[in-house]
């Protein structure tokens, strides 16, 4: 095969097909005699597996389960795809708090922010969402979330209607949306003293984590599929 003969199936360019031979997504074309690439039907069900992988594990890691399974580092592979499901186990664990935090909110006429038991600091705060503490100062800064400073350390503390703008905050930055925005549907929650802004596009993120759940199955089925035709090829080859 050609590559256009690749390229034709998925409405990719030439070019594309080229670049990721180039990238080891594919492994290595034969040559003709006048020098031009010769695909078999290995190279056409990489590149089905790697498109196959794309929604499930993003182009960087599907990239690189690619290259390790071509270098015969299976183990390898594996590892990226267990990361991109910590990853995914993660999300729906964060989207839990905020679901469970949102149901917490206080209702108008309860005790105020300062009130609230629960103080915590940057540090612990921002280890427990995996980001850095310039993170939450930048939240700060954007209007997102206002702690106190303690009056003996200086040092800013996070009460526990703090600590839930925080999570709603991140929630909705691994969604895509902007700070402004975020800030706005904050506003929303803590005037309306309810989590009605914010069902919809709970909703939406939740439907996103579920597709993408399903699109990892996809992407294995695929997988799977090319390590029985890679293990075909290298038996085919130590039988020559």
């Amino acid at each position: 095969m050609r590559p256009i003969d690749l390229a034709r199936e998925h409405g990719l360019s030439t070019q594309a097909v080229r670049n990721y031979e180039d990238a080891g997504i594919l492994p290595p074309a034969e040559r003709s005699p006048s020098g031009y690439r010769l695909y078999a039907p290995r190279h056409a069900a990489a590149l089905r597996t790697f498109l196959a992988l794309l929604p499930g594990h993003g182009h960087a890691t599907a990239g690189a389960i690619m290259r390790a399974v071509n270098g015969d580092a299976t183990e390898e592979a594996l590892r990226l795809i267990d990361g991109s499901h910590t990853q995914l186990a993660g999300d729906r664990r964060t989207l839990e708090e905020v679901e469970q935090a949102l149901r917490g909110l206080a209702a108008p006429g309860e005790p105020e922010r300062g009130r609230e038991p629960g103080v915590t600091f940057i540090g612990p705060l921002a280890r427990r969402l995996g980001i850095r503490p310039a993170t939450l100062r930048t939240w700060e800064r954007a209007g997102l979330v206002t702690p106190r400073r303690d009056p003996h350390t200086g040092y800013r503390s996070y009460t526990a209607a703090d600590v839930r703008d925080v999570l709603l905050a991140h929630q909705l930055r691994r969604g895509g949306t902007g700070l402004r925005q975020i800030a706005r549907v904050l506003d929303q929650v803590r005037s309306a003293g309810g989590p009605e802004p914010l069902q919809a596009t709970l909703r939406e993120w939740r439907a996103r984590l579920t597709a993408r759940g399903l699109a990892m199955l996809t992407g294995a089925a695929a997988l799977d599929a090319y390590l029985t035709v890679t293990a075909a090829d290298t038996a085919g080859t130590a039988e020559d």
